[in-house]
């Protein structure tokens, strides 16, 4: 990318000169249904209904590390996305699409490591080059420890798998984003939009430090990291959060770490519109409230945006209702003219000033988190669960008062009763599946592959070539999971 393409320090206005007039933000829908074969049916409709980049929600065994078939799976296999086991799963989870056309975003963290190797696996069968290869990892695994809970190794022996991914991805995957830092989740479990902004970017500079320590080259790092954010329900402040995102990191990059590079200092920021915003009761009412957070996320100058179903308060979104979301960017963007101006909003005396106020704030709350120890720290003695839970609880005492509205929830209410949604069913059989998988492998080659890996585990080597190596055998991706409790042993509070 040409630096004249790119607009100016510290890119408030955009992070690019004309913004969305040269190219439109990208349309990526997040979907992960409850085989892996309904997925790849929804992936191919998806593209062909104009989405530009797909985005892969897993199913909480898989981000635990859990193989389907094991006892701890039981009744969670496909509820909130595609179980994916082996690498062949992979392999027909991406079946038809070409990998070097579409860009793929993977929500995964805990077994980034693991999911991105089977990516790498399926890449190399099919004779791409991974050169070309263009998408996103998450890889945030702090964020789990502090709002989600999908972690499974102590908190030193995830940072060392994240900066192993952010090595690996630097010598073979130059086009690839080895981490996306969310504040998404963050904002789902409660906390307020500073909140959002000041823990993110203390995560990033986290793990900036932990690349650091590890001897990668963080200025290039720096150009293949990611955000990822939430669109929430207040209009004007979640405009001013991102335009305030991007001074704040400008010069966290600049400043703190002394990056000149311009292309590091950009603030590339995916956003979805908030899950936790949608309700139950009268289902219609989620669609002008994701219109309003798309129309933010596009003032606010969003890379990428992802818009919710109607119906994702019930169940996974119907095909109709993610083409209906889909089409509320595309309106957006064809049809608004929104898309010809550069920052439409913000000579606005209140967006400037929203905006001024943000950065303020968020600056002054990372600052306080670092004087007292650092994330590690404040996520071991509970310091910023906590924070999160008391925003949490003073927004739903606000809504008990009706000091905040829901419409149809606390006002507006109807007799209407909450439609019944038929929960997903499972149409494959997991556990055959697997077990012919397993069957038709070298099992020596998978079990040397395993023991390897362990070796390994035991230096400071990079894992991902033998975290590949195990997806090249046919490894599963409990077995893999597995192998590194052993040695890394697991989390607890």
């Amino acid at each position: 990318m040409s630096n004249k393409k790119i607009g100016k320090f510290p890119f408030t206005k955009g992070i690019y000169k004309d913004m969305y007039r040269n190219r439109l933000w990208t349309m990526r829908q997040y979907a992960g249904f409850s085989s892996v074969s309904e997925s790849n049916k929804r992936y191919l409709s998806l593209l062909e209904s104009g989405v530009s980049g797909l985005s892969v929600a897993f199913d909480l065994p898989t981000q635990m590390g859990y193989d389907s078939n094991d006892d701890m799976s039981y009744g969670e296999i496909g509820k909130s996305g595609v179980p994916i086991s082996t690498p062949a799963d992979i392999e027909s989870l991406f079946n038809q699409i070409n990998l070097e056309k579409v860009s793929v975003s993977m929500t995964i963290n805990s077994t980034a490591s693991i999911l991105l190797a089977f990516y790498i696996s399926l890449a190399k069968k099919r004779g791409y080059s991974l050169e070309k290869l263009r998408g996103t990892l998450q890889n945030d695994i702090l964020k789990e420890y502090i709002a989600r809970g999908t972690y499974i190794f102590p908190i030193n022996h995830s940072l060392r798998l994240t900066t192993d991914i952010f090595e690996y991805c630097q010598q073979n995957l130059p086009n690839w984003n080895s981490i996306s830092v969310s504040g998404y989740h963050i904002r789902e479990a409660g906390s307020t939009a500073v909140q959002e902004l000041a823990f993110t970017f203390a995560n990033a500079i986290t793990y900036l430090e932990a690349a650091k320590t590890a001897g990668i080259d963080i200025e290039k790092l720096t150009t293949q990291i990611s955000f990822f954010f939430n669109s929430h329900r207040n209009f004007f402040e979640e405009i001013a959060k991102f335009r305030a995102a991007r001074e704040i990191w400008a010069h966290i990059v600049r400043d703190r770490f002394k990056i000149a590079n311009i292309k590091s200092q950009l603030c590339r920021f995916h956003v979805q519109t908030a899950g936790s915003t949608l309700t139950a009761q009268q289902i219609e009412n989620n669609t002008p409230r994701t219109t309003l957070q798309s129309l933010a996320a596009v003032l606010g100058g969003a890379q990428s945006i992802h818009t919710n179903g109607k119906d994702e308060a019930l169940s996974l979104p119907s095909e109709n209702n993610a083409l209906s979301a889909l089409r509320i960017q595309q309106v957006i963007a064809y049809e608004s003219n929104i898309p010809e101006f550069i920052d439409p909003v913000g000579d606005s005396s209140l967006i400037d000033s929203m905006t001024k106020d943000m950065a303020e704030k968020v600056n002054a709350k990372i600052d306080d988190m670092l004087e007292k120890g650092g994330v590690e720290k404040l996520i071991k003695n509970g310091t910023i669960q906590n924070e999160i839970s008391e925003s949490s609880i003073k927004f739903q005492n606000d809504l008990d008062d009706k000091k905040a509205i829901v419409v149809g929830v606390n006002k507006f209410i109807s007799k209407d009763q909450i439609e019944e949604k038929n929960k997903p069913q499972l149409e494959e059989d997991r556990s055959a599946i697997i077990e012919n998988f397993k069957s038709s492998r070298n099992e020596k080659n998978a079990a040397n592959s395993l023991a390897l890996l362990e070796e390994k585990a035991n230096t400071n080597e990079n894992l991902m070539p033998y975290i590949i190596e195990c997806s090249d055998h046919q490894c599963t991706l409990g077995e893999i999971s597995s192998s590194l409790k052993k040695i890394f042993g697991e989390y607890s509070l």
